[in-house]
């Protein structure tokens, strides 16, 4: 989340931005690819693909890897804007900013290909919310439907959707037909803007405080226990973090604290206890004016039952939902909502 007062100039097609103009675009685009071996090559393995060939992919991005930690099943990179996870058959590239990320999608294709052996795409999901200032994205960004037909030109079988109001908050989503994914998988979003002047504040380094101990006076080191956490504070302002768990679980957080366009996102696929407990937790730290949750879960996944039935409409103290949708998308279901701050109801808990 590169935030530096140098990010103002942008490119020819947008023009130039002044001082007082300056912006940063928090949310991200995210796109997470699984892969297979038609030969059924069980030492295929992503993680073999050394950080200087990522480093070299990411360039098409315009994005740096700023630090990593490994276990056993996965490698976490902390990126320039956002942040890259490598597992043995799973890809996940999520990127902020005015990053081209689907500018190295053919790249990431030809070289899991090359290295590893894999020749089989077995699950596709592109997804984010819609930007604050879309005329401030590269052209191919500006517009869902062109994200699409790049997207389309690339994967078979493409499926688009769009949740939400799609003339105020909405969700987009780009996925492939294919039933791939033959074990549990879950994901868990949550996307905070309007977010405390007070908290935001904190994120920056004339506060004082470094990345690790921001980590720990802001709670965020006790949302998923057990995790090894990699964090990065930006300059002046702006943060970063993963959290890696072993069998492939991880969580990441970015922020992006300007008052005028505050973000926050979290993502985790850490099959918890109690999701509701979670979201909770992450309101009570950050403590935005609104907020959207996306949860998705295929068919092995035990959340699928607890939290992804229509009955199942979960409330939190302080906020109203004002959407709520359920899909069921090829083997996955998925959940959407919105939350806005209650006028009237009692503030998140501090």
């Amino acid at each position: 989340m590169k935030i530096e007062k140098t990010a103002i100039v942008v490119d020819e097609a947008v023009g130039l931005a002044d001082e007082e103009d300056y912006f940063f675009e928090g949310t991200e685009k995210l796109l997470e690819l699984w892969f297979a071996s038609s030969y059924g090559d069980d030492n295929a393995d992503l993680r073999s693909i050394e950080r200087s060939e990522w480093e070299a992919l990411l360039k098409n991005v315009n994005c740096e890897i700023i630090s990593q930690k490994s276990n056993e099943s996965i490698t976490a990179y902390v990126l320039s804007e956002s942040s890259l996870f490598v597992s043995k058959n799973r890809f996940i590239l999520k990127t902020c900013g005015k990053t081209t990320l689907l500018a190295a999608v053919h790249q990431v294709l030809k070289l899991v290909h090359d290295r590893c052996g894999f020749d089989v795409i077995i699950d596709c999901f592109y997804s984010h919310k819609n930007f604050m200032r879309p005329e401030l994205q590269p052209l191919t960004y500006r517009s869902f439907d062109d994200e699409v037909a790049t997207l389309d030109n690339i994967f078979e079988g493409g499926a688009a959707y769009a949740l939400g109001r799609i003339n105020q908050d909405c969700w987009y989503l780009f996925t492939i037909d294919a039933v791939g994914v033959n074990l549990p998988d879950q994901t868990l979003e949550v996307i905070m803007t309007e977010v405390d002047n007070s908290v935001m504040a904190m994120f920056t380094r004339d506060y004082g405080l470094t990345a690790k101990e921001l980590t720990e006076k802001s709670g965020i080191s006790s949302l998923i226990p057990g995790a090894v956490i990699d964090e990065f504070l930006f300059d002046p302002c702006g943060y970063s973090m993963n959290g890696i768990m072993p069998n492939g679980g991880y969580f990441t957080i970015h922020i992006t604290p300007e008052p005028t366009f505050s973000y926050v996102s979290f993502e985790t696929n850490v099959s918890v206890d109690s999701f509701h407990d979670l979201v909770r937790k992450i309101l009570d730290i950050f403590r935005p004016g609104k907020f959207q949750m996306t949860l998705f879960a295929n068919e092995m996944s035990d959340v699928c039952d607890l939290y992804l039935e229509p009955g199942n409409i979960t409330q939190y103290r302080g906020y109203k939902k004002t959407t709520h949708q359920l899909c069921q998308l090829k083997n996955y279901s998925l959940l959407y909502a919105l939350y806005t701050r209650s006028v009237n109801g009692p503030p998140p808990v501090q």
